[in-house]
């Protein structure tokens, strides 16, 4: 996959996802609304965000807008090679304001896209300019405590507390007394999934619980595990899973294992 540069405007319906390669966002028009793992922010015109890959992301536009979307594999011309320290842009999700320099440059970003009709070499070059000079700009991602290992049968007990209240990184952050910086890096590099991954994955195992062990509505099920609505613990099963939870569905003993508190 090659760099892409793109300009759209983002549905005013919450959405979610996560892909496997790096994207910067740019405000171009009007607003938008991210969430990055438990990082909250708004971009308008001037400003946006740097989304890490497999990091997932909540978003939504505010009535009329439009983004500018670099989507940037970790291949790409512009993070190897010379280029290669810029991948350090991508170490955490961040959010940010171009300066006047660069209002300037992304004025002639987007009439050389215009121009050049956004070949592929030429959508390289400016992602590469853009790049540089975020990157001379923004001070690095913090570096984890050296030697602090989290305790993490704590943070599953403070997990299973909180399984059916929205839980963000900055939450689990303050139970293991780090910053939420500090805390996102040290968990990622024990646990070797995001904290937003391992929490989902705890949601889904306390659901697959319920939907095999028990006959609670849906509606029960996705409000008991964190779910926002039924259709999301849908959503969620039939990605994780395969398969619908109706299909996950049978009668039977819970095998005597110990869920989740769903308290």
């Amino acid at each position: 996959m090659s760099s892409a540069i793109r300009q759209i405007p983002l549905d005013t319906a919450t959405r979610h996802h996560a892909h496997n390669f790096h994207q910067i966002v740019i405000g171009l028009e009007g607003q938008a609304e991210f969430e990055i793992e438990g990082l909250g922010g708004a971009i308008s015109a001037f400003s946006g965000c740097i989304v890490p890959a497999n990091h997932v992301h909540y978003y939504a536009g505010t009535g009329q807008n439009r983004q500018l979307i670099l989507d940037l594999p970790s291949e790409a011309h512009c993070l190897i090679g010379i280029h290669h320290e810029l991948s350090r842009l991508f170490d955490a999700p961040r959010f940010f304001a171009l300066d006047e320099p660069l209002k300037r440059y992304l004025d002639f970003l987007l009439l050389e896209l215009d121009v050049a009709g956004g070949s592929e070499p030429q959508q390289e070059r400016l992602a590469a300019t853009l790049l540089g000079c975020l990157n001379d700009r923004l001070p690095d991602a913090p570096a984890p405590p050296r030697g602090r290992r989290l305790d993490l049968a704590r943070l599953d007990r403070f997990i299973e507390r909180h399984l059916a209240s929205p839980l963000s990184v900055a939450d689990l952050a303050r139970e293991a007394c780090l910053s939420e910086a500090h805390f996102r890096l040290c968990f990622r590099e024990q646990a070797g999934v995001t904290p937003w991954q391992y929490v989902r994955t705890r949601r889904l195992e306390a659901a697959r619980y319920l939907l095999t062990g028990s006959a609670l509505p849906l509606s029960e099920v996705a409000a008991r595990t964190g779910f926002a609505s039924q259709s999301a613990l849908s959503h969620a099963c039939r990605e994780a899973f395969g398969q619908p939870p109706s299909r996950l569905r049978h009668p039977g003993r819970l095998n005597g294992q110990r869920p989740p508190s769903l308290r």
